[in-house]
C-alpha cells in the first residue's frame, strides 16, 4: 500500500526536472567545470529559482545527472536493438558511452567524492551498464554475431580500460579505433568487420 504522505511529482515538475538534467548534462560536457549552474537554468528554459528549489547544491545537480545519464544511457539498448544487427547496437552504444563519460568529466570533481561517500551509487552504475551489455551480448548470441565465451563484466571492463586510455576529447579517434579493437575481441571473426566499410 502506498504512503499517502508522500506525494507524486507532478507532470509539469517531471518535465521541469528531466529539461534541467539534459541541460546539465549537455552544461557539463561543453563547459567542464566552468558550467553555471544560472546558464543550466537558462537553457533548460526555467528560472534559476527552479533550479534551487530541486537541487538546493551542485553537488545534489551532479548526482542527479550523473544518476540520470546513466539510467538513460542503460536505456538505449532497446532502441538500438530494435534498429541495428546486435553486434552494430553494441559498437554504437560504445561510442555513446564516450558521449556520456564527456559529461561525466566535465562533473570529475564533485562526482568523485560522491562516489567515495556513495558505494551503492558506484554499484548501481556497474549493474545498470553491466545489464545494457548483457542485453546486447544475449541478442548478439541469438543472432551468432557476438561469442557466447565472454561475459559482460569483462566487456564493461575492456570498455573501461578504453576510456581510461583515451578518454579526453582530442583522443576521440583512437578511443573509436580502440573500441573496433574491444568488439574484434567478443564478436565471431566471419560477422565483425569494424565500424567502416
Amino acid at each position: 500500500m502506498s504512503d499517502p504522505s508522500v506525494r507524486p511529482i507532478r507532470a509539469d515538475a517531471r518535465a521541469n526536472e528531466d529539461r534541467l538534467l539534459a541541460a546539465a548534462a549537455t552544461a557539463f560536457a561543453r563547459d567542464g567545470v566552468g558550467a553555471t549552474l544560472k546558464q543550466i537554468a537558462k537553457d533548460a528554459g526555467v528560472g534559476i529559482g527552479t533550479l534551487y528549489r530541486r537541487f538546493p547544491t551542485r553537488e545534489q545537480l551532479v548526482d542527479a545527472t550523473y544518476r540520470y545519464e546513466t539510467a538513460r544511457l542503460a536505456a538505449r539498448t532497446v532502441d538500438l536493438l530494435r534498429e541495428l544487427p546486435a553486434d552494430r547496437a553494441l559498437r554504437t552504444w560504445m561510442s555513446q558511452v564516450l558521449d556520456y563519460l564527456a559529461a561525466k568529466h566535465g562533473m570529475a570533481d564533485t562526482l568523485k567524492t560522491l562516489l567515495q561517500n556513495d558505494e551503492q551509487l558506484s554499484s548501481q552504475t556497474r549493474e545498470q551498464l553491466t545489464g545494457a551489455i548483457e542485453e546486447f551480448r544475449l541478442a548478439g548470441i541469438t543472432q551468432g554475431v557476438i561469442r557466447g565465451d565472454v561475459p559482460s563484466p569483462d566487456i564493461l571492463m575492456a570498455l573501461a580500460g578504453v576510456t581510461l586510455a583515451a578518454g579526453a576529447a582530442h583522443q576521440r579517434a583512437q578511443a573509436e579505433r580502440l573500441l573496433d579493437l574491444v568488439m574484434d575481441g567478443i564478436t565471431r571473426p566471419d560477422t565483425w568487420h569494424g565500424t567502416t566499410p
